[in-house]
């Protein structure tokens, strides 16, 4: 399992240090454990994953949506609200952390953090999990098919991580254009293209997936409200001053389907997302028409998840 994850932060760091470009084009594949990855894919859809069998990992990450639930936040076991917005689920393997504040390294972490979360799978541990599944005589026979052992809670993470790793979106618009095909965007969507470098959005926008690889305080040059919230982001890991109120900085691939906006899914619309961005973290008050290009370019950031567990 060590050697699989090896293996894909060898192919990422590939895949950037092939590019001196700030954005990069999302791969039309990326290496994966293809069994595990068909078992993940079966316990992402499992509602046995959560204590009471009402909730599964779909229930707030729905794939064919945007990758989240597009709600402010989630609703969980025994109809529990959750505190922040639920990221979106596609491209998750392309980020530096899971989580708004990183708390999760890699996937596999982030994976079993839902599983035994109250207001969201409800579940006293992951063993717990694992010895429901090994009750149920077809799930144990799946974990023994595919890694010669029942579950446990290495192999209940490292199989949903493998099938989530496999939930990427290329050939969005964007990623046309990148690769040469100038018309696959309009006159307005270059527009907004060009604003976005100019304005400074790239700034934390970049890489593969147009955020996700850093971390960033909300609302540098203006509150954005998070300053009063008490979800102090990246502080809450590292309990150092300089990091409350940082969050991971989302990406913006699929960003037209998971409104609503920002941790606490308080923005609603796409637009006013684009205006509070450039006052608060970039000290410009924008004209309606910068907001409007910028908008429309966010849009061609959008494609359909690619299945790769069956080779289209």
């Amino acid at each position: 399992m060590a050697e699989q994850h090896n293996r894909f932060n060898d192919f990422m760091r590939g895949l950037t240090e092939a590019s001196s470009q700030p954005v990069q084009p999302l791969p039309e594949t990326v290496p994966f454990d293809k069994p595990a990855a068909q078992l993940g894919k079966e316990l992402y859809f499992a509602p046995q994953l959560s204590a009471n069998g009402t909730v599964s990992c779909a229930t707030c990450h729905i794939i064919q949506q945007g990758g989240d639930d597009n709600r402010p936040v989630s609703i969980g076991i025994h109809g529990r609200k959750g505190e922040l917005n639920a990221p979106t689920v596609l491209n998750s393997g392309f980020n530096l952390a899971q989580f708004w504040d990183g708390r999760a390294a890699t996937l596999e972490e982030q994976a079993l953090h839902p599983l035994v979360t109250p207001h969201e799978m409800g579940n006293q541990s992951v063993q717990v999990v694992a010895d429901r599944l090994n009750a149920d005589s077809k799930w144990r026979q799946k974990f023994i098919q595919t890694f010669g052992e029942p579950a446990s809670p290495q192999a209940i993470a490292y199989a949903i991580a493998e099938y989530e790793r496999t939930l990427i979106t290329p050939g969005s618009r964007f990623d046309r254009y990148l690769l040469g095909d100038h018309d696959a965007l309009t006159p307005q969507e270059r527009r907004g293209w060009k604003l976005f470098q100019s304005y400074g959005c790239i700034g934390c926008h970049q890489g593969i997936n147009l955020g996700g690889s850093m971390f960033q305080k909300a609302g540098i040059y203006h509150p954005l409200g998070v300053r009063e919230s008490r979800w102090l982001g990246r502080y809450n890991v590292t309990h150092r001053e300089e990091d409350r109120h940082v969050f991971k900085v989302p990406t913006l691939r699929n960003v037209a389907e998971t409104a609503p906006y920002f941790h606490d899914g308080s923005v609603p619309t796409l637009e006013k997302a684009v205006t509070l961005m450039i006052e608060a973290q970039l000290g410009k008050q924008p004209r309606a028409q910068v907001v409007a290009d910028i908008t429309a370019f966010l849009k061609t950031l959008s494609a359909p998840p690619k299945d790769l567990l069956h080779g289209h």
